[in-house]
């Protein structure tokens, strides 16, 4: 099989490291361009510095469509500005990693399907052009979704989440600086945070009749990376029940996996994985759901639909180990 050409736009933040970092171990697939106008003509690992020794990829001010699959890791805003100005053949698949797209708009003619393989996994294998879920939406929404499915949420669904530095993005800010965040907590955009809308429009997706209103408080938390989420329901259900719906719904997802034993966050670090814990006390059922937010809840989830996209094993290239010591 010939390999996969990829371009990535807006390849020297986190998620286009990530992504760089992913792409270049995965067998089927070869980098044409990284552009960054900003570090343009410099070497990829300059500002990605795990990936010295690994490639000797330049980045680039310019961009082509000789390629397969174009990556667009650009902020919010600038994915839809580039479609915009940018002529891109129908033969180009997209995978587009900011919310631009998350909500069903269309841009040129082209219609984005919402990529969480675990809901819409033939729906990708179909799509020419994703719109990668965010962080805490991916988090959020692989734990509950089993309930979900069988309208068993209920009127009101607690969530708390706290998210390491990263999921701020590379450009440096007030409550990203490591002075502020070290040592330090605080929460933003209670019940507010952007990424309800696209969880909400998921939901209705799976159940029509459901009419859950998701109480979500995010934290930014004193470390780099990773994503906590506690998610808990009024429910009759007892905890075996819930573990039997759990396990039974990501039988045939090979990144979320359920489990029994003690859960912490460096479990998922590094890996494309979501853990998935289960804790009854008394009418409440608690569900703990943990990723990493720059890989399954960015470049990781990109790469594995990618993979769905071309028809390529969905484990392609992320065989990934976690940094649990």
């Amino acid at each position: 099989m010939e390999k996969i050409r990829a371009g990535i736009i807006g390849a020297a933040g986190y998620t286009g490291g990530e992504l760089i970092r992913i792409l270049v171990n995965h067998p089927l697939v070869d980098i044409s361009f990284a552009r960054s106008a900003s570090q343009a003509g410099s070497p990829v690992y300059e500002s990605h510095q795990d990936l010295f020794g690994e490639t000797e990829l330049l980045f680039s001010d310019s961009f082509h469509f000789d390629i397969d699959v174009l990556f667009i890791c650009a902020g919010h805003g600038e994915a839809v500005k580039f479609l915009q100005n940018n002529h891109i053949p129908k033969g180009v698949r997209i995978i587009d990693l900011s919310q631009d797209f998350r909500l069903g708009e269309k841009v040129n003619g082209r219609t984005f399907h919402y990529g969480l393989p675990e809901l819409q996994r033939e729906e990708i294998r179909l799509a020419d052009n994703i719109a990668n879920p965010g962080c805490f939406a991916t988090a959020i929404q692989l734990g509950i979704l089993p309930l979900a499915s069988k309208g068993l949420l209920g009127a009101e669904i607690h969530t708390t989440g706290i998210t390491g530095s990263t999921g701020a993005g590379v450009s440096p800010s007030p409550t990203s600086h490591f002075s502020w965040r070290a040592n330090n907590l605080s929460v933003y955009k209670a019940f507010q945070h952007q990424h309800l809308k696209e969880i909400n429009r998921t939901l209705k997706q799976v159940n029509e009749q459901t009419d859950s209103q998701i109480l979500f408080v995010p934290y930014r938390g004193p470390f780099t990376r990773g994503i906590w989420i506690t998610s808990y329901i009024s429910t009759n259900l007892s905890q075996e029940e819930g573990q039997g719906i759990f396990e039974d719904f990501y039988a045939e997802h090979p990144f979320t996996h359920v489990t029994k034993g003690d859960l912490d966050l460096k479990q998922v670090v590094n890996t494309n994985k979501c853990i998935i814990k289960l804790e009854k006390q008394g009418d409440k059922l608690l569900i703990y759901s943990i990723i990493d937010n720059l890989i399954k809840g960015a470049s990781g989830q990109a790469v594995q639909n990618m993979n769905l996209m071309f028809g390529l094993d969905e484990t392609a290239g992320l065989k990934l180990k976690s940094t649990s010591f």
